[in-house]
C-alpha cells in the first residue's frame, strides 16, 4: 500500500524542501540524537525479553539436563526426540506445500528457536492464573483453557514469528505465515515435551523408562495440535501482513480461532476418551489415541482447505500471467515445458 502523503506534500513539486512541515528525516544532531535514543529503545525493548526468555528456559531445561547426566544414558534424550517427530513431518509438509519460494533455513531456525524462549512465557502465565481457576472447579477449568491456556499460548507462538520472520522480506506470500506458524508450533511442542517428559521421569519412582515412553508416547501425539493451530494463526498474520488496513481485525482473527480450537482440544480430552470407554469396551488408551487423532484430523482439514485454496488461486493467477518471478516451482507443480 502507498504511503499517505500529507496535502501539502501531495501538492507541491517533488523538488521543494518539505523538511519539518510534512516530511522528515533525520538531518540535525537533535534529529539524529531522537532517532538514536527511539533505537535504542526499541532494540533494548528486544533485547531484554530475548534475555528474560532465555533465562527462564535455561532454569525450565536444568532439570532435564540434569536427567540426561544422572542416568548416564542418551536414552532419555532420545525420547525427547523421538516426541517431536510427528509434529515436525506435520511441519515439514507445510513447508513442502508453499508453492511460493521456499523460506531461508536461517529465519526457520530463528522461528523455532524463538519459539521454545517464547513458549516459557506462556509457562509462567498459566502457572500463575491455574491456581485461581482450579478454585472454581470444573467450570474454573474450562475457562482457564478458553482464557488463558489456548489464548496466551496462540499468542507466544505469533510472537516468534512476528518478532523477527514477519520483518525479513522473505516473508513475502501469505502462505509463508502457515510456513513460519506450523515452525513456531513445532518449537513450542519440542519444549512443552521435553518439560512434560522430563516431570512424569522426575516423580516416577520405578521403571523410568517406561514412564518415559508412556509419556513420549502422549506428547507425540499431542504436539501435532500445536503446529496446526499456530499455522492458521500465522496464515492470518501473513494475510494481514499484504492487508495493513485491516492487519489488527485480521491478527485478532486468527487468534481466536486458534486459542477456541487450543481450548476446545484441552477441555475435551480429558472428557470424551472416558465417554467412550465407558460407553464400548474400547480401553482408554485407544479411545485416547482415537480421539486425538480424529481431532487433528478435523482441524488439519480446516488448516488444508486454506492452503490447498491458495495454491489454487496461485496457480490460476500464474496461469494468467506467466511464472512468477519471485517464486519458483516445487514438487507439486507439473514439469514446465
Amino acid at each position: 500500500m502507498a504511503r499517505r502523503r500529507d496535502p501539502v506534500e501531495a501538492a507541491s513539486e517533488e523538488s521543494t524542501d518539505l523538511y519539518d512541515v510534512s516530511t522528515w528525516e533525520p538531518r540535525s544532531i537533535l534529529d539524529r540524537f531522537a532517532y538514536a535514543i527511539y533505537t535504542g529503545i526499541s532494540y533494548g525493548l528486544q533485547t531484554i525479553v530475548l534475555a528474560v526468555a532465555f533465562a527462564i528456559t535455561v532454569a525450565l531445561l536444568v532439570q532435564p539436563a540434569l536427567l540426561v547426566v544422572e542416568e548416564g544414558s542418551v536414552v532419555i534424550a532420545v525420547f525427547f526426540g523421538l516426541s517431536v517427530v510427528p509434529a515436525a513431518i506435520l511441519a515439514a509438509f507445510i513447508w513442502y506445500s508453499d508453492i511460493t519460494t521456499h523460506e531461508p533455513l536461517t529465519l526457520l531456525v530463528a522461528t523455532f528457536v524463538l519459539a521454545v524462549l517464547f513458549a516459557t512465557f506462556a509457562a509462567v502465565v498459566n502457572s500463575l492464573f491455574s491456581p485461581s481457576f482450579q478454585t472454581l472447579g470444573s467450570l474454573g477449568m474450562v475457562l482457564f483453557f478458553y482464557l488463558i491456556v489456548g489464548p496466551v499460548e496462540e499468542t507466544v507462538k505469533l510472537l516468534a514469528i512476528r518478532f523477527f520472520a514477519y520483518r525479513s522480506d522473505a516473508f513475502d506470500a501469505v502462505i509463508d505465515g502457515a510456513v513460519y506458524g506450523a515452525v513456531a508450533g513445532l518449537g513450542f511442542a519440542a519444549i512443552e515435551n521435553t518439560l512434560y517428559i522430563s516431570g512424569a521421569i522426575a516423580t516416577a519412582d520405578t521403571g523410568l523408562l517406561t514412564v518415559a515412553a508412556g509419556t513420549t508416547t502422549v506428547r507425540a501425539l499431542v504436539g501435532p495440535g500445536h503446529v496446526i493451530y499456530s499455522a492458521i494463526a500465522g496464515y492470518y498474520l501473513g494475510l494481514a501482513k499484504f492487508n495493513p488496513e485491516h492487519a489488527g481485525s485480521i491478527v485478532t482473527k486468527g487468534l481466536l480461532i486458534a486459542a477456541f480450537i487450543h481450548g476446545t482440544y484441552n477441555v475435551t480430552v480429558g472428557i470424551v476418551p472416558n465417554l467412550v470407554t465407558s460407553a464400548t469396551p474400547l480401553p482408554f488408551g485407544a479411545a485416547f489415541i482415537g480421539y486425538v487423532v480424529l481431532f487433528d484430523l478435523a482441524i488439519g482439514a480446516f488448516l488444508y482447505r486454506k492452503i490447498a485454496r491458495y495454491r489454487r488461486a496461485f496457480r490460476a493467477v500464474r496461469d494468467d500471467t506467466g511464472p512468477d518471478p519471485q517464486s519458483e516451482p516445487t514438487e507439486f507443480d507439473p514439469p514446465q515445458r
